[in-house]
Parts: C-alpha cells; structure tokens; sequence
C-alpha cells in the first residue's frame, strides 16, 4: 500500500483555508450584525447537569442591555443597514462555502 503525500497535503491545506474562511467570514458577520443593532440574544437552555446557564432574569437583563446599545449607537441608520447587508452578505458566504464543500464531497468521488 502506497500514500499518495501530495494528494494529503492538498486535502489538509483545502481543510484548513476553508476552516479560515468560514471562521472568519462568520465572525465578522456576527460583528456586523452587532454593529447593525441587532445582536443576538440567546435563550437560556435547560441542561440536566454540569454546565450552568443563565436564569430568565439574567437574559432580560442582557436583552434590556442589547437594546439600549442599539439605542445609542454613533451609526446613521444608513450604516446600520450597511452592516446589516454586509452581515447577511458574510453568512451567505459562509453557507456558500458550506455547500460547496457538501457538493465537491457528493459529486465529485
């Protein structure tokens, strides 16, 4: 049995761009979801054991806080709909990447 080494290290290094991309791609479009005002608030969940998440009151709380920085934030409402585009745009590049990997992996072998 023979490896082909060229052909690994072309896999590890398709791998690893396309982690980065997705990465950073989701990364700042959650940064400019932010920016836009609308920062995402995440339900408590409920766990049996081990792991501790916040109370309701603890996430009205932070839900109250998101709201008031969205209220005094230095942006016009113009570049709060840029950044919103823009982080639509980032996610749409990260689900691009997705499929397109999801399609190379069916189609292509």
């Amino acid at each position: 049995m023979t490896i082909n080494w060229l052909a690994f290290v072309q896999v590890f290094v398709a791998a690893f761009i396309s982690a980065v991309v997705v990465v950073s791609f989701y990364a700042l479009g959650l940064r400019l979801l932010v920016r836009a005002g609308r920062a995402p608030v995440v339900a408590p969940a409920e766990f049996t054991d081990a792991i501790t998440v916040i109370s309701e009151k603890e996430a009205r709380r932070a839900e109250k806080a998101a709201a008031k920085a969205a209220k005094r934030s230095p942006l016009t409402d113009g570049q709060k709909r840029f950044a919103l585009v823009g982080a639509y745009a980032c996610f749409a590049v990260c689900a691009a990447a997705v499929l397109g990997g999801l399609l190379l992996i069916v189609f292509n072998h």
